[in-house]
């Protein structure tokens, strides 16, 4: 049996397996494990050895349980609540304003968390029942909530891009610099939608009632004070590694320590909170490590065969597609991945093959992350089994129907699509930041 039918058969083996229903990481894992004993012997066990080795000695691990520490606690402790609050007050006067608000809150708690999964459901219990209670239409509200939580695996300190640098061996600290001014494109095209939709059907938002915008300038400024602790807790996190004060690491703990404190001076850190926010973090970063260890045992065999050097004669010689060709081809099978797997199966699956044939093709790395992780955003959102499809169904009222969500997120697929678009023919929207600041 040649390797590249080897290579063909481990493929759609995990994939097989995957469509079972299993965890990602046993699926991933006793593929990687078999292929390995049964190519190679008892020395295949020394694949997965030493993939644990390596997973173990990775410093910039630390990170990863201490962003899901830290987005946990904000989550728990109702910081999110207060934030949403402020842009209620503030934006609401305007035409699709909660709706815009609601935006504003998902970039600054995704700057705060990471995970995509924290803002969709501090969307839907705090600004869905909000929004559909002063007359947004549903649709508009559910697209809205799904498009601005996508926006959590895009802003740093985002748990995909740390994910994506682990696999990828690229630095983290590149990446999320990368992912700064992508995430704020996406959030100011979500925001001129809303507003030119609105603004044309200003029954989809209208502007909150006279009587709730009575409130006098002195009690609108004290609302302001809610966006002084996430601000304080992004700066200590974001801005001092930004400015070369603290290593990632020390960020991470910086951010945790930060959001701990803000719990704790805002009289809500209490026994409850601190066991749901330890357990869920344990739990969250114990599977994203087994997923990270078979994927790198998977990604070994796979170097082994060499079918990434079969996959480029593929698309290069015998398809005779161009590097910019092979790399559209890569984003659409997201998209069709991403109908069936969430973001971090996704990445599994593909980065062993797509990073090594990214970087022969001359394209940078860093930027390639920007644009997985955008596709991934897209993926998420589309029929017929979008990760937040799903999720949205099972977070929404009873009056939300899943025919509602499928017609809530086309417009915002499409702007995220233009959002791609614009990230590729722009390479520097992604590169710019992070070289100016490693130059630095």
């Amino acid at each position: 049996m040649s390797y590249e039918l080897i290579a063909l058969l481990m493929f759609s083996s995990m994939m097989l397996m995957l469509l079972t229903g299993q965890r990602v990481f046993g699926a991933i894992g006793f593929v990687a494990a078999a292929s390995a004993l049964l190519l190679w012997g008892d020395g295949g066990s020394e694949i997965a050895f030493s993939a644990s080795v390596k997973l173990l000695n990775w410093y910039p691990l630390l990170t990863l349980p201490l962003f899901i520490y830290m987005g946990y606690m904000l989550s728990e402790s109702g910081i999110a609540n207060d934030l949403y609050r402020m842009f209620h007050v503030w934006m609401g006067p305007l035409h699709g304003g909660l709706a815009i608000g609601t935006i504003v809150l998902m970039v600054a708690i995704s700057a705060m968390n990471g995970l995509s999964v924290a803002g969709m459901a501090i969307g839907a219990s705090i600004a869905m029942p909000e929004m559909l209670k002063r007359g947004y239409d549903k649709v508009m509200v559910t697209g809205v909530i799904q498009a601005g939580s996508s926006l959590g695996i895009m802003v740093p300190p985002s748990v995909v891009l740390v994910l994506y640098g682990m696999i990828a061996r690229q630095p983290v600290g590149r990446l999320w610099l990368a992912g700064v001014f992508p995430g704020l494109l996406l959030a100011s095209l979500f925001i001129i939608y809303i507003v030119v939709r609105c603004n044309i059907q200003p029954e989809l938002g209208p502007p909150l009632a006279f009587e709730e915008r009575q409130m006098s300038w002195g009690e609108k400024f004290k609302l302001l004070r809610a966006g002084i602790l996430p601000l304080l807790i992004i700066f200590s996190m974001t801005g001092l590694f930004v400015m070369g004060i603290t290593s990632l690491v020390e960020s991470s703990a910086v951010g945790a320590i930060a959001a701990t404190l803000s719990a704790f001076f805002k009289g809500r850190l209490n026994r409850k909170v601190m066991d749901d926010t330890l357990h869920k973090s344990l739990n969250v970063s114990c599977m994203f490590m087994w997923v990270i260890l078979a994927a790198l045992a998977f990604a070994a065999v796979f170097d082994g065969l060499g079918a990434v050097k079969a996959i480029k004669a593929l698309f290069l010689d015998q398809w005779g597609l161009t590097p910019w060709g092979v790399l559209i081809m890569m984003q659409i099978s997201y998209i069709v991945m991403g109908m069936f797997l969430d973001d971090t199966a996704m990445l599994v699956i593909v980065a062993p093959l797509y990073v090594p044939l990214v970087i022969s093709l001359g394209f940078n790395p860093i930027w390639y992350g920007v644009l997985y992780t955008v596709t991934c955003q897209i993926a998420y959102m589309t029929p017929p089994f979008g990760y937040n499809l799903f999720l949205m169904k099972a977070m929404a009222p009873k009056g939300v129907s899943l025919v509602d969500i499928y017609k809530s997120i086309i417009p915002f697929v499409l702007v995220m699509g233009l959002g791609l678009i614009i990230i590729m023919m722009f390479p520097q929207i992604a590169l710019w930041l992070p070289e100016y600041v490693y130059r630095k």
